[in-house]
Order: C-alpha cells, then structure tokens, then sequence
C-alpha cells in the first residue's frame, strides 16, 4: 500500500502574487487516513490536486509508493479522486458510472462486472445499479463516486470535501461508514475538509493548515491537548483567549499579569520576565461558581449570558478586566445562572495553554479567511 512523502512543495498563481502553498513538507504513513483541515482558501484542496497530478507543482518533490511522480500525469499515479460535487457522469446509469475505470484500463468485461458488483454491495447500493445520478440521493450519489474510485484499484484515495453538500445528519452518518470503508479495505486516504468535527471524528491524523502552510500535524487528540499554535488551539476546538506578560518566574512556576492586575499561576516556565504571552483555557476546564471565592487561577466576573444546551450549559461572563471568557459544563453538574449575578471561574495550574503574543496581534493571528 503507498506512503505519500511531500518534500518542500509550493504552488502560486496569477504569476506568483497569489501563495496557495507556501514551502510544505508531509509524510502521510501506509494505510494512514490523514485529514488536511483548514478554513477556506488556506491550500488544502491545492495540496491535494498536486498529489493528483491535476496541477504542477512551482517547486518541490511528490513521492507515492517511494517513487517520485511529480512530473507523472494523473493516469499514471494510481489514485481515486472523489470530488465534492461528485463528479457522476450524468448520462451513464449508476452501473456503467462504477464499471468505467476498469473498463478505460483494459480489463475484460467479466472482471470488470465482478469489481463493480464488489463495489456497489460495499457501498449498499447494489439494487440501483441502472439509476440514474439525478434520481439517487445526495448521499447515495457520494457512494457511488466514491465506489467508482475504488473500483478503479486505487490504493491511494483523495477525498476533497466529499461531505460537503451533504445536509447535517447525512454528513455525520456517511463519515464513519467512510473510515470504515476505507480501513477494510486498507487504503491510504488523504481526506480535505474545513469542518473540524469531521476531521476529528474520521482521521488518524490531522494536518492543520493555515495560509498555504502546515501548522501542526497530529492525532485529533494530540492536536486538541497539545496545540502548538494559537491557531490550532483556537480552530480545533475552543478556547479562550487572556493576553498578559510574565510578571515573575522562580523555576518552579511563572506568575502571568492579566490586563488591571488580574494573576494567572503556570507551570510552563518557558518565559522570561516581561514576556508578553497569550493564556489559552479551553472552555469546559474552568469550574464556576456563585459569589467570590478565594484560590489560586480564581477570577471575579459576572455572567452576561447562560445557555441550555441539552447536555451542557454555555456561560459567557464577563471578568474584572473586561475580558469575556466562555465557561462551558455538563448541565447535571451546574446551577443556573441569572444574567448579572456575580460569580467566581477558576482552572487548574497546568490546565492551559502559553503561548508568545503574535507579532501581527492576537486578532490577526487568529482570524479565520
């Protein structure tokens, strides 16, 4: 099965003013389902179609298999490519859609029916084969694009946005049946999306993208617990954001000056004194409580908004400062909250992020195109 090795690619249009990928380097692993994830316009789709062979790349080597194919045409790279819209010829019926690759690659009509029976009870579509692609379901029309690059013997799957024009509860259904297809049949898979959740739900690994560049690659639960980058921590997930600079340090602990005084306790002591830092804590880890109470990493607030969200509740407050941190906890395990009432947030020491402020600002490095 084929590894997929990008060393130090780039591609720019309209004449170099536009960067769509800017220096990137991955290793997508045997059998691996990798996810590139990021906003739109950030290079993903880009990367893929260069791995496809749809576009040269300005610089930069591809290898899949261990064999260089940078300069090889689509047809030689041995890849299945499910595109977003589908992409079903509209004039074929749902048999002769599935059976066209192996049919452009010679094999006998025999072989070329007994793969795409395989394909079509794999993807449940078995007792459709002469629909037409406008008279199957959006769902149903995603199966059969996907069983039509599986029937071509690719063992390298590309999937760019292939939930997309999915409605919500079709999206969340098809994605595991999708990881599943492909483990079974055990393929590589390299999987675009702008939807977080579902990258988070399908992948092995995650490459995180931002502005033609790879931020982080990682397990979801790595790239969640670990973010190595304010991005990551604000686009996997949520956080909340506190700016402040490193007001002592004595090699146990770090003591952070949020804006009018407000102390933060870290163990991270990565910073000197007068660093100025950026505090991330991911909404469910702060305890609230009725009234002020005293402890280490306590600050005084008072809720702007509570919500019921079924199995949680979602509380905005409004600290001492002036900054606005959102509080999210089971909903079993928290009294309600009236709007104005005084209340105390806290999070354990180690129970966060610290990360150097952005030379361009916290707004802009956070900003989502």
């Amino acid at each position: 099965m084929p590894n997929v090795k990008l060393t130090d690619i780039r591609k720019t249009f309209e004449k170099g003013r536009i960067v769509a990928v800017d220096h990137v380097d991955l290793l997508v692993r045997d059998r691996e389902y990798l996810t590139l994830l990021g906003p739109s316009g950030c290079g993903k789709t880009t990367t893929l179609r260069m791995v496809a062979g749809l576009i040269e790349p300005d610089k930069g080597e591809i290898h899949i298999d261990n064999q260089l194919v940078s300069d090889h045409p689509p047809e030689d790279r041995d890849v299945g490519y499910v595109f977003q819209q589908y992409a079903l010829f509209p004039h074929m019926d749902v048999w002769d859609n599935v059976t066209y690759g192996p049919r452009v690659k010679g094999l006998d009509e025999e072989k070329s029916e007994r793969i795409c029976r395989e394909m079509l009870e794999m993807v449940k579509l078995s007792e459709r084969t002469d629909a037409l692609p406008r008279e199957l379901s959006g769902g149903m029309q995603q199966r059969i694009a996907l069983a039509r690059a599986l029937a071509a013997g690719a063992k390298l799957l590309l999937l760019d946005e292939p939930l997309g024009a999915l409605d919500a509860k079709i999206r969340t259904e098809l994605r595991y049946e999708l990881r599943k297809l492909v483990k079974d049949l055990k393929l590589t898979a390299i999987h675009v999306t702008h939807d977080q959740g579902e990258a988070m739900a399908i992948s092995d690994r995650i490459a995180v993208m931002k502005k033609g560049r790879i931020l982080q690659v990682g397990t979801p639960q790595e790239l969640y617990m670990k973010p190595k980058h304010l991005f990551v921590a604000h686009f996997i997930g949520e956080s909340n954001f506190l700016e402040g600079f490193v007001s002592k340090t004595n090699g146990k602990e770090s003591i952070i000056e949020l804006r009018e005084g407000l102390m933060v306790h870290t163990l991270d002591k990565t910073y000197r004194k007068a660093d100025k830092v950026v505090i991330a804590v991911r909404p469910e880890i702060f305890v609230i409580e009725k009234g002020r109470k005293k402890g280490v990493n306590s600050l005084y607030g008072n809720v702007e908004k509570y919500r019921f969200e079924g199995t949680n509740t979602r509380c905005e407050i409004q600290l001492e400062n002036g900054d606005t941190v959102v509080v999210v906890r089971p909903a079993l395990l928290t009294e309600r909250l009236d709007a104005g009432e005084e209340v105390t947030v806290s999070f354990p020491v180690g129970k966060h992020f610290v990360f150097p402020y952005p030379e361009k600002g916290l707004r802009e490095e956070l900003r989502v195109e």
